[in-house]
Order: C-alpha cells, then structure tokens, then sequence
C-alpha cells in the first residue's frame, strides 16, 4: 500500500494541517509534510476531518434495504414483530448474505467504518442467518470491521435448543453473545441470565443484552445483569442495548443504576428516537456511562426508517434530546465516532499518530455544522485507502 498524504483538513475544526498515512495508520499530523516517494496526495481543500463513522447496533441479516418497498401490516406487540419476521423470512427465502452485503457497503459509502450487527439466531433458523453475514464480514474485512452478535431475537427459554445455537454462534465466529428482556420475553430472569452469562463466561465472549423493558421490570433485568456482570468479572464487556427504562425511572433511582453502569463499565447503546422513554443522555454521560449510537434496524419488516449515514443518526439524536449548542452537537458526533468505537471494544481508533487511517471529509465548517447538515461525504479513507468518492465506493473499495 503507498503512503497517502492528504493536504489541508481540519481535524474536528482545529486548524489546517497535512496528515500522513503509511502502513494503513496515521503517521504524522502537521502543517507542509513533505511527501515521501510513491506518494499518493490528496487535496483536502480545507475540509473537516472525521475519524471513521461507528454503527453501534444495527440488524444487517434482516435489511431489505434496495429492495421493493415492503407493506407493514404488523401488530403492535414486540412478538408480533417477532412473529411477522419470522414468517416472511421463511416465505419469501429472504437472504442474509445478499442483503447485509448491499447495507454494509452502504454505510462504508457514507463513512462507516466500524460497526456492530446483531444476528437472529433461532430454532427455526439455525445458522443461516449467521453463515450469511460471516460472508459479508469477510467480504468488508479489508476495509470495515464488523463485529456480529448472535441474538436471541425469540428470547432464549421459549424454544428449547436455543442456547445450544448460541454456543455454536460463537463457535462458528460470532464476535458477541446477545440476549434479550429476560422477564417480558423469558418470563424467568434470573433462569434466562444464568443461562446467559453461563455462555458468555464459557466460551469468554462480551454481551449485548436488548433491554426492552419498561419501569420497575426493566430495572430489576438491568440490576440482575450489573450482579452478574460484577460476580464474573465482566467489567467493560456488556452493553445494554435500548435500556429505554432508564427513561422511566425516578431520578434517584435511575442515577444508582447509571453508577452501577458507570464502575462495571457497561455501556449504553441507544437508538433514540423512539416512540417512548428514552435513557437521559447527558445524565449518563455526566455519571460516566458510555453512551454510543445505532440506527437498530434499517428497512425491514420491523420498520420503514433507518439510513446507513450515521452524520443522520447523531443530527436524530439532536433532535430527540434537545442538543442545540454547538458543544452539545460535538456529544452527538461523539456517540457515532469515539465513544462508539470505545463502547465496543474497536481499538486503534481515532485521529492521532498511530491509530488505523479510517477518516471521512466533509464540507462543513465545525461538527455541528456537519452533524446537522449531513453533507456529501468528499472522501472516505478505511485502513489507510481510500474507498469511496462523492458518497459512492471505488470499484477496488473491498480488494484485499
């Protein structure tokens, strides 16, 4: 791979400087870099300099994404959504390694470079579902990280064998063990998190658990996954997906649990917006919980939104908590790149010397201006190449 010396960028809004790539990493950041023989250079024309964009949750096994619009007929309950899926997928052979193929090349488009997909793992689907989108992390690997969660999506005690699937998930090369609501969907908390985090500790894998539930019922789940997390020594290795309870809860209450989260190094994975309560963001932050940002599902039987541009999830995200100055567009920018890639475990990250060269550049002239307007992503660098012109991939963009 030459080196790359891209000239003129603001890093974040700082001031102009040339920034070296050599090997797939930042080399030197500064002003008038010489370029070293074989050099490819590139012009930055004074844009802003992104690190590379963070999907934090996402569901690419069931996208429809570029397919013929799907009607929504669903009811309104979680098992119905559950149910409709599983019925379409099974009718139509809809399939996961076409389609999470067409959504991860999508969000490398518009600059992701890292991200975390959840992947249904059930008794009526077995690994299919999962043997797809191991294709499409091969496929991406030189230029995306993906890490792939197996997920419960029918919860784990309802249909017998589903634990066992799990464990061969992550036996096959699933990144993350999932779970889901362990009192609205398995009814036996304590059962359904033992089985759980019994997995996770065998097999030495983090989790990412889907917590659903409201009130007082999420907050019991939520306090039985802080034991277990502290009693296994899990510290740094579980996100709470949704966690829309904290929403619910009193402020007492809520600020004991967000402690909790902060000492065991849970992150929060949020969603937001939602049509309900949602975890109080800058709450989280000041307790020192990590809070990063997914469009969870994107186009699919369960909903018509999502766009695989995270600049338009973090300007949601403004949008749902009220973020008006520009210091506070600078935390919605944040929960897509640094504390995305911190929440999930993504090492190497960032914009100093030494980090993978994974980079986006924009016309904006701060964060928040580029978080509100979302404009055309000029350049995308992953791992150090560049992968994508104008929002539109390179035709060599996924060459090993």
């Amino acid at each position: 791979m030459p080196p790359l010396l891209i000239r003129d960028v603001r890093p974040l809004g700082a001031p102009p400087v040339d920034l070296l790539v050599q090997d797939g990493r930042i080399a030197t950041l500064g002003p008038a870099i010489a370029a070293p023989a074989c050099c490819v250079v590139e012009d930055g024309c004074g844009a802003l300099l992104l690190p590379g964009l963070v999907e934090g949750h996402t569901h690419l096994d069931k996208t429809m994404w570029g397919m013929d619009w799907y009607r929504n007929e669903v009811g309104p309950r979680l098992v119905d959504r559950i149910e409709n899926e599983r019925a379409f997928r099974r009718a139509s052979g809809h399939d996961a390694a076409a389609q999470s193929l067409v959504l991860a090349r999508a969000f490398l488009a518009q600059g992701t470079t890292r991200l975390r997909t959840h992947v249904d793992i059930d008794t009526d689907a077995g690994l299919r579902h999962l043997e797809g989108v191991l294709r499409t992390q091969e496929t991406m690997n030189a230029a995306q990280q993906i890490q792939i969660v197996a997920f419960p999506q029918s919860g784990l005690l309802g249909r017998p064998g589903t634990a066992d699937l799990l464990d061969q998930a992550l036996a096959a090369g699933a990144d993350v063990l999932g779970g889901l609501d362990p009192c609205a969907i398995d009814g036996d908390p304590v059962r359904s998190l033992d089985l759980l985090f019994g997995i996770a500790e065998r097999r030495g894998r983090p989790l990412d658990i889907h917590l659903h539930e409201p009130d007082a019922m999420g907050a019991f789940s939520l306090g039985l996954i802080l034991d277990r997390t502290e009693a296994l020594g899990l510290q740094g290795r579980v996100a709470i997906s949704h966690g829309f309870c904290l929403g619910d809860l009193p402020e007492a209450e809520c600020e004991a649990l967000l402690a909790r989260m902060a000492r065991l190094g849970v992150a929060l994975v949020t969603s937001a917006p939602a049509a309900r309560s949602v975890p109080p963001l800058m709450r989280c932050r000041r307790a020192g919980v990590t809070v990063l940002a997914g469009n969870d599902g994107i186009r699919d039987t369960w909903t018509p939104y999502g766009n695989p541009d995270m600049l338009e999830r973090a300007m949601l995200l403004g949008l749902r908590y009220n973020l008006r100055r520009d210091d506070e567009l600078d935390v919605a920018l944040d929960c897509v790149t640094a504390a995305g890639a911190r929440g999930l475990g993504f090492e190497d990250y960032g914009l100093t010397t030494g980090c993978r060269a994974d980079l986006v550049l924009v016309d904006a002239r701060t964060v928040a201006e580029a978080v509100v307007a979302r404009p055309p992503r000029r350049l995308v660098v992953a791992g150090g190449r560049v992968v994508a012109r104008d929002g539109a991939l390179l035709p060599d963009a996924l060459a090993p």
